[in-house]
């Protein structure tokens, strides 16, 4: 795969640097005020349970070095909960389309192949 062209953003004064599709070049450039920044770029207001996602995927990442499969996300993020709230279409609700990609890169994780 070839590297995507970069671009610079500027977030609480820092110049970020991203690829073409706004995720970022370095996981250490993240913080809430640039996911926050992100997903408006997106239309996206971010709430709770976008939250939850985006934190999820973080730490999926984190441990794996890699995206998560929306389905791990559904099972991770309901596990102890008394009803099923998060499944993939609800996935698809709060991100509109390609929900782990969007959640990864609002997460500042960087695009993998593995993202779906």
């Amino acid at each position: 795969m070839e590297p995507s062209p970069t671009r610079y953003i500027k977030v609480q004064g820092k110049r970020i640097e991203v690829d073409e599709d706004g995720n970022l070049k370095c996981a250490e450039d993240w913080s809430e005020e640039l996911a926050i920044y992100l997903s408006k770029e997106d239309g996206i207001e971010l709430s709770k349970d976008h939250w939850e996602v985006i934190n999820c995927c973080r730490w999926y990442y984190l441990t794996y070095q890699n995206c998560p499969h929306p389905k791990f996300i559904v099972k991770k993020l309901n596990k102890g909960r008394e009803s099923e709230k998060y499944t993939v279409k609800y996935l698809y609700e709060l991100f509109r389309e390609q929900p782990i990609m969007k959640a990864c890169k609002y997460g500042g994780i960087p695009f993998t192949a593995g993202c779906t």
